[in-house]
């Protein structure tokens, strides 16, 4: 016996004992199907009439099981295409300012209109099975507005390093929901991703992390942008060294007056520094007779990696009066 025909013989041996069974099975529910029965479906729970100045401080259920009755044929119709049967549960919130809790069983008996059968199905409602209850809480619906947070680690490739801060657009969302919730959030932060071996300018979305159903967010992700460059070092020349704090009356003068250094950091970012971007500054505060030489307070008003070699270390300052 070969292969193939075993792999046959088989799944001859398994369908047909199973097609046979399922027919049986429909077949045997026609033959029932002028009795009358019960059976226990999942059906959607609708709320409506929610004030438009009020949101839901706790979830309303999506389903609720709920037992119906009707003949047989009519139950498997029901079971069949209860997805497409729009059979529902309707909760009038009309008036409810602010908390309420409906017994399921006591307000459908009073409201049989809320439960919403299509007459096409021949089925009744008997009663709800779970939840028996629900209770509502509702709170002011207010919308603020926080920052983005980065849940991202980045990893340069070697000889690489990222210029500036990670750039989210937007870099802010839009929150919406009860009052009650809102103080309590401060910021949205990124799914935690890892980005590796980085060298060139990257950007992509990345999904926000939503832990609150009650709450509705203008963005679910937002695209970030990091800009990744080659290190590489520059040498600026002919910087100005600056006094400050001088004395009215005193002429003070810095000798060198100009001063270099080398920058480090991105290649593109290191490029577009001037001299005149560059601090250096000697404070006259520090100034003592005895005292020749300075070291000078060195600042550069850009995130790269360092600054070295500062020539010469040490600025001398000359101080005369004034003539008058």
């Amino acid at each position: 016996m070969n292969k193939n025909h075993s792999i046959s013989s088989f799944l001859q041996n398994f369908f047909f004992p199973v097609g046979a069974f399922s027919l049986a099975t429909l077949l045997w529910l026609f033959v029932i199907s002028g009795n009358q029965y019960s059976m226990v479906l999942d059906i959607p729970i609708e709320a409506r009439n929610l004030n438009s100045q009020k949101t839901y401080l706790e979830e309303v259920p999506d389903y609720a099981s709920v037992m119906i009755k009707g003949k047989g044929r009519d139950l498997f119709k029901s079971y069949l295409l209860q997805n497409f049967a729009n059979f529902k549960l309707v909760l009038d919130l009309d008036g409810i300012s602010q908390k309420y809790e409906f017994i399921l069983n006591e307000y459908f008996d009073k409201n049989p209109r809320k439960v919403v059968f299509p007459s096409s199905y021949n089925v009744s409602f008997v009663e709800v099975i779970y939840p028996n209850r629900i209770k509502i809480s509702l709170d002011e619906i207010v919308k603020k507005t926080v920052p983005v947070i980065s849940n991202i680690e980045k990893i340069s490739k070697d000889g690489h390093v990222q210029v500036g801060k990670i750039i989210f657009n937007p870099d802010s969302i839009t929150l919406t929901g009860p009052k009650i919730e809102l103080e309590k959030i401060f910021d949205v932060k990124t799914m935690i991703d890892t980005l590796e071996n980085l060298s060139k300018f990257t950007s992509a979305k990345i999904g926000l992390i939503i832990d609150n159903r009650l709450i509705k967010y203008s963005e679910k992700k937002v695209q970030y942008s990091l800009n990744i460059q080659q290190i590489s070092e520059r040498i600026i020349v002919e910087i100005p060294v600056k006094v400050i704090n001088k004395v009215k009356g005193l002429r003070v003068f810095p000798s060198p007056q100009t001063v270099s250094l080398t920058v480090i950091g991105g290649s593109t970012q290191i490029s577009k520094i001037k001299s005149s971007d560059i601090s250096v500054i000697v404070d006259f505060k520090d100034w003592v007779l005895e005292k020749k030489f300075y070291i000078p307070t060195v600042s550069i008003p850009f995130e790269i990696l360092s600054w070295t070699d500062l020539s010469p270390r040490a600025i001398e300052i000359g101080v005369a009066r004034e003539s008058k």
